[in-house]
């Protein structure tokens, strides 16, 4: 379940909250109780980069190696 960030227009106040997509946002500022609680928008909390498995996993033969590691696995080059 994603985390959303939620600021109330009228006071201020911030807070974080576990909702499920599904969930309809919500409208109410739990600290004055007016109806000015707004999401947030912000950035995602992660990243995929590297050489990970989604890059190595799924791939046959020579396009296994993306990576850079010069052609050769890290088993063929130790001796």
């Amino acid at each position: 379940m994603p985390i959303y960030g939620y600021q109330c227009k009228a006071c201020g106040f911030e807070k974080d909250c576990l909702q499920k997509l599904s969930d309809a946002p919500l409208s109410d500022c739990p600290e004055c109780g007016k109806a000015e609680f707004t999401k947030q928008i912000s950035a995602p909390g992660f990243r995929l980069s590297g050489s990970g498995w989604y890059e190595t996993d799924f791939k046959t033969g020579a396009k296994k190696n993306l990576a850079g590691d010069s052609g050769a696995s890290s088993s063929e080059s130790k001796d």
